[in-house]
């Protein structure tokens, strides 16, 4: 063993990150040779969101995203872990790292219209995602709901699904009251990957 530099570090460092379903991000320019005036002022750079702004805050699809998520692989559809009547996403417009989703494969609008089956499954998969949580990112607390219906917040109305929201004292800044924007410090390639591997089989 020597005391060299990590042969892996400048490996490393070249590679380019990658987004949940592999899409490279580009490198990054120097700002030193770019026209500006500098005014102190740091930028939170979010290219991820504008599929959202664009779309009006609601999906740009038609199709069901809680439908089509299942038939894709893991990684493609931010699935954590699936059970035999419910899985487990990752929430793709999350309001904290590790913000995950619980739903029926049953196309269901209503936690009224489940079976015993699967809101026994739902209930056991929110356990589990508290457990798994507290191991991986150490929350201090979680948001954990169900928004039924349009009218109270669903953005997904049609497909149910429960939210389970790890919170940590310093996880609010005045970004959401402002800017209506939330910074979150991990990619969701990464957070599904990292949660996945800590669910218990």
């Amino acid at each position: 063993m020597t005391d060299g530099p990590d042969d892996g570090a400048a490996e490393r460092e070249g590679a380019v990150p990658t987004d949940y379903d592999g899409t490279a991000y580009p490198q990054a320019e120097s700002a030193s040779d770019l026209a500006g005036v500098p005014d102190g002022l740091s930028r939170l750079w979010t290219p991820h969101r504008i599929a959202y702004i664009e779309a009006g805050g609601v999906p740009s699809s038609h199709e069901c995203p809680f439908c089509v998520a299942p038939t894709l692989s893991d990684e493609q559809g931010l699935i954590v872990h699936r059970g035999e009547h419910a899985f487990v996403l990752m929430n793709l417009f999350p309001y904290n790292s590790g913000h995950l989703l619980i739903c029926p494969y049953r196309h269901v609008a209503g936690y009224d219209e489940t079976t015993e089956a699967e809101s026994a499954e739902m209930t056991h998969l929110t356990q589990t995602a508290m457990r798994v949580l507290r191991a991986t990112s150490g929350p201090a607390g979680f948001n954990i709901g169900m928004n039924q219906g349009a009218v109270a917040g669903a953005g997904v109305a049609a497909h149910l699904h429960q939210h389970v929201v790890p919170r940590w004292a310093s996880d609010a800044n005045f970004f959401p009251i402002i800017a209506q924007t939330k910074a979150i410090p991990k990619l969701l390639g990464d957070a599904r990957r990292e949660l996945a591997e800590a669910w218990p089989v």
